[in-house]
């Protein structure tokens, strides 16, 4: 059974050019992906972020939703 996971992220341009995307999956743990392009950044990024889940486990939320006036 799979299982959607949003994960909030931040993709880059670093001074030499390449792409960087980073993402924090929970507190102290996140995953990081690089490539030429963003859309290679952010694959890689999946990627890792897969791997991750794999090993540490998704948590529960994400992101909490607060009403703010």
């Amino acid at each position: 059974m799979g299982r959607t996971v949003h994960v909030p992220h931040v993709v880059e341009q670093d001074e030499d050019g390449t792409w960087c995307a980073t993402a924090q999956v929970r507190v102290g743990v996140g995953a990081v992906g690089e490539g030429q392009t963003r859309e290679q950044a952010i694959a890689d990024l999946q990627e890792a972020i897969a791997v991750l889940i794999s090993e540490v486990g998704a948590p529960p939320e994400l992101a909490i939703t607060l009403d703010v006036a």
